[in-house]
């Protein structure tokens, strides 16, 4: 009887934890590698919202029509940790965002990079985007 509850004891404990491995999504579900961008433009908006903050970025057309990029970014507990914070970029700032588009038509932050030349980075699931750790968020130039 021991053997059978060490067994079935064994068997939840992986189906448990795999339960939140399944819900969390790899960057190549998501985003193609091989459609990097580079948009400059002026923040919409940013929402610090779980599990992903978002940042909306206007950028005028050659026909003077607004385009709105909608660009993910890490959850706001890792931005926080690597320095940014919640007026780090306001509406109105221009911006430089590095990133690679996603297969819904959205995309993802590498890089965020701000009038006076410093680069952020984005925590997010886009390789090179930061994470290391506290402080990371601005790019050593």
């Amino acid at each position: 009887m021991t053997t059978q509850r060490s067994l079935i004891a064994t068997v939840t404990l992986f189906v448990a934890a795999a339960i939140p491995a399944a819900a969390h999504h790899s960057f190549a579900a998501e985003f193609d590698p091989n459609q990097p961008v580079t948009i400059r433009g002026t923040i919409n908006k940013m929402d610090w919202v779980n599990p992903h903050t978002w940042i909306y970025v206007d950028t005028k057309n050659e026909d003077g029509s607004i385009t709105t990029w909608r660009f993910e970014m890490g959850p706001p507990n890792a931005l926080l940790r690597m320095g940014w914070r919640k007026d780090s970029v306001t509406p109105g700032t221009q911006v430089e965002i590095t990133g690679y588009r996603a297969k819904d038509g959205n995309a993802v932050a590498k890089t965020v990079k701000l009038p006076d030349g410093r680069e952020l980075f984005s925590g997010g699931s886009a390789p090179g985007s930061g994470g290391e750790g506290p402080g990371a968020a601005e790019k050593k130039q």
